[in-house]
C-alpha cells in the first residue's frame, strides 16, 4: 500500500497521485491553497482586516452585517465568538434536521446567550427529514446527510437575503479539517430531488432545497459573499475549545461530526461498514499536515477502530421505520454512487470559467470550484 510521504493518505484515495518526493496531490493542494490566501501570516491578517472592514462598511446602520450558520460544533462556534471579538453584528443561523443532539443544542443556547446574539433557526418538518434519510439509505449511496449540507447553505442564503445580509461566514478551516477527497461526498439539490423522487414517499413542503436557480440567484442576483475566515488567520481546534469551554460552558460532544446523530451514524457506522469508507482520514491527515500529530501518531490512529454509540443503530432504525431485515438488506445491497443519479455535476463543470470568476470574488467557496467544477478521476473504491 503506497502511503504519502507527508500525511497518512494511500493509494485507494479517489483521484491520489504522488510526486517524485512521494507526497500526494492533495498536501499540494493545501500548500497551493496555503500561498492564495496567506494562511496564519501578517500578510492573510492584513488581508482578512480588509475584509471586516468591508462587512462593517455594508452593514453599517442596520441591526445584522453577516450571517453565521451553527451548529453547535468547534468552529461554528468559536466563529461567532471571534466575530464578536472583531467588532461584527452576526446573526446566527440553523437549520434543523431534527437529529440534533442535546450538547449540540446546548452549546448554540449556551454561545448565542454568552454573546447576546440572535438566533434563526429553520426545523425542517421531521417527518421529512426522515423521508429523505429514508430515501437516501435505499439508494445505496454514501452521502447519507446530504440533505443536512444543502438545507443547511439555502436556509444561510435565504436568511441573508431576506435581512438584506451579503456577507455569510462559514467556520472551515482546510489546515484543520482538509477538503474531502475530489469523488468523495459529492451532492447537489438535483441529487437530493433525484433520490427522494424514486425512493421517498411524501411530498416535501418544508425541506429547503436548493435548486440551480436558486443558487445562481444568491451568487448574481444578490451578490452574497461567502467568507471563510479561517481560511486567513491562525486557528486552532484545541484552543477554540477550551475558549469556547472556560468562556460559555460549551461542551465537547467526542469527535469530529458527532454533534448530529445522522452525521455521527454517517462517520461511524454507514460509510464504514457499508462502503469502507473511513472520514477520519480527512481531519487526522491535516493534523499530521499541521504538525499536531506526527506521521505515527496519525497512522496509529487511522488504524485504531472506529467507535461508535451502541445506541445509535436502534435510534436509526425506529427514527426511519426500518426492521432488522430491512437495515440487513441495507447494509448487505450493493453501493452505489452520485453516478447512478441525476445531478448538475456536468452544468457546473461547463460553467467552469464561469465560477472560476466567482470563486475568486468571493461569491462561491474556492472548495466548491475546485471540487466541483472539474471533471472527477475514476474512483479506485
Amino acid at each position: 500500500m503506497r502511503i504519502c510521504q507527508r500525511c497518512i493518505y494511500d493509494e485507494n484515495v479517489p483521484g491520489i497521485s504522488f510526486d517524485e518526493k512521494g507526497i500526494c496531490n492533495y498536501c499540494r493542494q493545501i500548500d497551493d491553497l496555503e500561498k492564495q490566501y496567506d494562511t496564519g501570516t501578517p500578510k492573510g491578517e492584513s488581508r482578512f482586516k480588509e475584509i471586516i472592514d468591508k462587512i462593517k462598511k455594508n452593514g453599517n446602520g442596520r441591526k445584522y452585517d453577516c450571517v453565521i450558520g451553527v451548529s453547535g460544533g468547534t468552529d461554528s462556534s468559536i466563529l461567532l465568538v471571534k466575530a464578536v471579538n472583531w467588532g461584527l453584528k452576526p446573526l446566527a443561523v440553523h437549520y434543523d434536521n431534527t437529529w440534533n443532539t442535546a450538547i449540540s443544542t446546548e452549546n448554540i443556547r449556551k454561545v448565542t446567550k454568552f454573546l447576546n446574539i440572535d438566533l434563526f433557526t429553520h426545523v425542517v418538518d421531521n417527518a421529512e427529514a426522515d423521508d429523505i434519510f429514508r430515501s437516501f439509505l435505499f439508494s445505496g449511496v454514501p452521502e447519507f446527510d446530504a440533505s443536512t449540507d444543502i438545507g443547511l447553505v439555502q436556509v444561510l442564503r435565504s436568511t441573508a437575503a431576506k435581512y438584506k445580509i451579503k456577507y455569510i461566514l462559514e467556520g472551515h478551516s482546510f489546515k484543520a479539517e482538509g477538503l474531502s477527497p475530489m469523488g468523495n461526498n459529492y451532492f447537489d439539490g438535483k441529487y437530493i430531488d433525484s433520490i427522494h423522487k424514486k425512493y421517498g414517499s411524501m411530498k416535501l413542503k418544508t425541506y429547503p432545497n436548493m435548486k440551480f436557480y436558486d443558487f445562481m440567484k444568491w451568487v448574481l442576483i444578490y451578490r452574497q459573499q461567502f467568507v471563510r475566515p479561517l481560511w486567513y488567520i491562525e486557528y486552532s481546534k484545541h484552543e477554540a475549545r477550551k475558549i469556547l469551554e472556560d468562556m460559555t460552558g460549551w461542551s465537547y460532544y467526542g469527535g469530529h461530526h458527532l454533534e448530529n446523530r445522522a452525521t455521527a451514524f454517517l462517520h461511524t457506522i454507514y460509510n464504514p461498514q457499508k462502503f469502507g469508507i473511513d472520514n477520519r482520514n480527512w481531519s487526522l491527515a491535516a493534523e499530521v499536515r499541521s504538525g499536531i500529530l506526527t506521521r505515527h501518531q496519525g497512522l496509529k490512529k487511522y488504524s485504531e477502530p472506529i467507535i461508535h454509540d451502541p445506541e445509535l443503530v436502534s435510534y436509526v432504525k425506529k427514527r426511519l421505520c426500518l426492521s432488522d431485515s430491512e437495515y440487513e438488506e441495507v447494509m448487505r445491497s450493493a453501493p452505489r454512487s452520485w453516478h447512478d443519479f441525476k445531478t448538475y455535476k456536468k452544468r457546473f463543470e461547463r460553467l467552469r470559467p464561469l465560477f472560476s470568476i466567482l470563486a475568486k470574488a468571493g461569491l462561491v467557496p474556492m472548495s466548491f470550484y475546485l471540487k466541483y467544477c472539474f471533471p472527477f478521476p475514476d474512483n479506485k473504491r
